[in-house]
């Protein structure tokens, strides 16, 4: 009767909430660092077809990968020791059923994901569509997935938790801190990423400028000579201003008989080092325009082709 008493009362709330925390956190991780490694093989193995992939759809995914992992990673590290602290004084707590039910319950989903990436190799393997980009992407989902199955297969079949678990978890977070530390040389700072947001909002400005002043030509039949000529109360267009100074852009007309103008604005970076791209492609004569620019007041020089773009009241 004294043995019982004085055996250590379960606290199965407890072990609940930390089992659960612990496995919600490892598959946030999980697909954390899977996004963050298909964001580096998007930049390094550029892809033809994204050329109007912009900065913000390219970044967006990066920032959000590493504030979860900056944040949930160090989450699962902490409970996963305090838990191998309960269990090194209350063993009955790694024989829950609780632990083993959410234990194979990952291994399950790991091994479908294993099995789905080869599935999914094999099948583009033999559909001719390999590359470099695809079989990255797919390597990355395999190593994390097996990783995981490995890991959990041995400790669910362990009486005591490992004694080399201390040193895999020391390799799992270099590995992650080098993927998150990597990172800030692809997006930059966040002073950074807030300029070249500035720059990519001044060049949808500008293309916006730019298929107003080609609709004001065709319905009007001259360029307008300045742009507040834009502005129409009735359609609800107002001029767009530098949102980074809240000045105007230049807006000049070079040639008023070959319908030659040109458009200016002051960028914080050079295009080439933040990748902006057009999130349009308005066209002003005929082909797709250009807009690398340098840091610094850039200016793009643009010309109306009058056979593509006829007056409408003609």
């Amino acid at each position: 009767m004294e043995n019982n008493i004085n055996l250590p009362k379960r606290n199965l709330p407890r072990d609940v909430f930390l089992h659960l925390l612990v496995i919600v956190t490892l598959y946030w991780s999980a697909i954390s660092f899977v996004t963050l490694c298909w964001q580096y093989v998007n930049y390094f193995f550029a892809d033809a077809l994204d050329y109007g992939y912009t900065y913000a759809g390219f970044s967006g995914p990066i920032r959000f990968a590493v504030s979860s992992l900056i944040i949930v990673f160090p989450i699962f590290l902490l409970v996963s020791w305090f838990l191998n602290k309960i269990y090194s004084k209350e063993s009955q707590v790694r024989e829950s059923k609780v632990r083993k039910w959410l234990i194979y319950l990952t291994l399950f989903v790991a091994s479908l994901v294993i099995i789905g990436d080869l599935i999914s190799v094999i099948n583009t393997f033999l559909g001719g569509e390999i590359t470099v980009r695809f079989i990255l992407k797919a390597l990355s989902i395999l190593v994390v997935a097996l990783v995981i199955f490995w890991y959990y297969l041995d400790d669910v079949r362990r009486e005591a938790p490992s004694k080399t678990a201390k040193y895999f978890a020391i390799v799992v977070g270099l590995v992650v801190a080098f993927a998150v530390i990597g990172s800030f040389f692809i997006v930059g700072s966040p002073q950074t990423a807030r300029l070249l947001q500035f720059d990519q909002q001044k060049i949808n400005d500008l293309q916006s400028i730019q298929y107003q002043i080609v609709n004001y030509w065709q319905r009007k039949g001259q360029l307008p000579s300045a742009l507040s000529e834009l502005e129409d109360p009735i359609s609800g267009y107002s001029i767009p201003l530098d949102s980074q100074k809240n000045q105007p852009y230049e807006y000049s007309i070079k040639d008023g008989s070959t319908l030659t103008f040109e458009l200016c604005a002051d960028f914080n970076l050079e295009s080439s080092e933040n990748q902006i791209r057009p999130k349009y492609s308005y066209l002003a004569d005929g082909i797709s325009q250009n807009w690398e620019h340098q840091a610094g007041v850039t200016c793009f020089e643009r010309v109306i082709d009058k056979q593509l773009y006829p007056q409408l009241n003609k």
